[in-house]
């Protein structure tokens, strides 16, 4: 076989030297000689032999493409999502995948929140809000090729993908997700949502525990607050398996407890048959009567962003309601750049109608907050551990029976203390702080109430104390020592409480509508708002209210 492909190829080279001897002529017009014409083709057996190399090497390419990617339908970026079909795929949350699924075929959407490659092997930690499960993709001879690996491996972290895969149980446990008895092999993987540009920091940096951060032997890249919040949608969802053993996501937990609160905050209160109100936010005259308020135009009159439901809690006690609570945004046009205010901030307002005394109100108030505390450590007690590995939060302490002190025996506790005030001082940041300290050394609690403020440290519409005149029926609630709720027994009387307004050099008529829901007879009330960001903040000791504030607004920070 081989002598007639050599035969042949001799024949071919002489029937084509004949041919050349026949049709190549050199630059006279004559034609070339022997040796000439058997260079000529050397020179193009060169040519030949190159575009023959060439082919084998396209052609071997070929081939390794198609080595590497078979299976192509398995993986990819899916089309922009215009919702135009429903395939009615069935998918299960991480948070339901255990050993008990072994062998079971599922479908997941998730984040990839890390991924590795090794050789023919990829490894991924693919998350779902705080479940985390290891995904395994493993190149075999049918539907995982080398280039499904390199493309799945390639995608950027915090990438939206849809997986599918077998649930595999495993011999020993997993410690970096939450799933730890089981794994998912990789089936098919689609991108449906890729990440554009770098992160702004890793995940490691994010919650990297601040008691770890602050070791003086230790380096790390530290993320600032503003960093943080200038990136607040990649900051709400981070977490790190080797530092948060749990997976628990800690901006997430901050927020589920914050969200605890207004579920036990409102829970409390129907129970106790108060109602939902929902009051206007625009309103024709400053609630407050000050000067901290925001002015917007409202077509062609000035109007104001509301401080405070309080009118409007109180008008629906006049119109007998009774019991009335709200949760709703509040505007302070203060410029205060502090850890604990904001320009807007969520207001637990509530207000209600009593017999007899204010205090009546008091032990409400008493309640209310011990039943939210003793829930928040009951119901969200996964969620605090999260919060406290990464801020090394000690245990928020309260007593069954809130302790009440009145302002005179606060101001002997600090005057012993050393603190120089005055009997009808307002207090200040500072004192306010030295104040729970010697609360918390003297009666071991994180939460206590202060009665008896002075008159004229307290709104036009707080009542004055029927025994001293220089005090008032008011009160404040304090956390650690920093105040969290201000209220009072409010004035019910119409006359009594223009004349307040007079008193503070408020205008009458600029509140006229709120004087007159008190000229058709009004029940003695009383009430307070509570500042839900600081509960949240003082809760677990987080040390700064942006912390606690999903979209935090203060007087440099519009966005995002």
């Amino acid at each position: 076989m081989a002598e007639q492909q050599e035969t042949s190829v001799s024949s071919t080279l002489e029937q084509t030297t004949n041919k050349l001897e026949e049709t190549v002529l050199d630059e006279d017009g004559k034609p070339l000689s022997k040796k000439a014409l058997k260079k000529l083709e050397k020179e193009r057996e060169k040519e030949r032999a190159k575009e023959r190399a060439k082919k084998e090497r396209e052609r071997i390419e070929l081939e390794r493409k198609a080595a590497e990617s078979y299976g192509s339908e398995n993986f990819g970026k899916k089309p922009l999502n215009q919702s135009q079909e429903r395939t009615a795929t069935k998918r299960i949350r991480i948070s339901d995948i255990n050993g008990s699924l072994n062998g079971e075929v599922v479908t997941i959407r998730a984040r990839v929140q890390t991924s590795r490659a090794k050789s023919q092997i990829a490894f991924f930690v693919l998350r779902q809000q705080f479940s985390t499960i290891q995904g395994v993709l493993t190149v075999n001879k049918d539907t995982v090729s080398k280039g499904f690996v390199k493309f799945a491996s390639s995608i950027p972290d915090e990438s939206i993908v849809d997986v599918e895969g077998m649930v595999a149980k495993t011999e020993e446990e997993i410690k970096s997700t939450t799933v730890t008895d089981a794994e998912l092999h990789i089936k098919k993987l689609y991108i449906i949502s890729e990440t554009v540009g770098r992160l702004p920091f890793t995940m490691d940096e994010a919650t990297r525990p601040e008691d770890l951060i602050q070791q003086a032997e230790t380096q790390f890249n530290r993320i600032t607050l503003e960093t943080r919040l200038n990136n607040r949608v990649v900051d709400l969802r981070v977490s790190n398996p080797f530092y948060l053993l749990s997976i628990t996501i800690t901006n997430q937990a901050i927020f589920r407890i914050q969200s605890g609160v207004c579920q036990l905050f409102r829970e409390f209160l129907l129970s106790k048959e108060f109602i939902e109100i929902h009051t206007p936010k625009i309103l024709g005259a400053a609630s407050e009567g000050g000067a901290s308020v925001f002015s917007v135009k409202y077509f062609k009159v000035d109007a104001y962003l509301a401080q405070s439901p309080q009118f409007y809690k109180q008008m629906c006690v006049c119109s007998d309601f009774d019991r009335v609570f709200e949760i709703a945004p509040v505007f302070r046009a203060e410029n205060a750049n502090t850890h604990r205010h904001m320009t807007e901030f969520v207001g637990l307002d509530l207000e209600m109608a009593f017999e007899e005394h204010y205090h009546e109100v008091l032990e409400v108030l008493d309640e209310l907050f011990v039943f939210i505390f003793q829930g928040l450590k009951t119901r969200f007690a996964a969620e605090i551990e999260t919060v406290k590995r990464q801020y090394n939060t000690p245990d928020f302490e309260f007593l069954p029976k809130t302790l009440r002190l009145e302002y005179k025996d606060a101001v002997k506790l600090l005057r012993e203390k050393g603190v120089e005030i005055g009997d009808y001082d307002d207090l200040s940041t500072e004192t306010e702080r030295i104040l729970g300290q010697l609360v918390k050394e003297k009666y071991n609690t994180d939460f206590y109430m202060l009665d008896k403020f002075p008159l004229e440290v307290r709104p036009f519409y707080t009542m004055p104390d029927p025994n001293n005149d220089k005090y008032s029926n008011s009160y404040d609630f304090f956390m650690r020592g920093e105040e969290i709720l201000s209220g009072a027994q409010r004035i019910h009387d119409a006359a009594f409480l223009e004349e307040r307004a007079k008193v503070h050099n408020i205008d009458p008529p600029s509140i006229q509508g709120y004087l007159d829901a008190f000229k058709r007879g009004a029940p003695p009330h009383a009430g307070g708002g509570i500042g839900l960001e600081r509960v949240v903040m003082l809760y677990l000791n987080l040390g700064n209210i942006r912390r606690s504030s999903l979209f935090p607004r203060d007087p440099k920070r519009l966005e995002p």
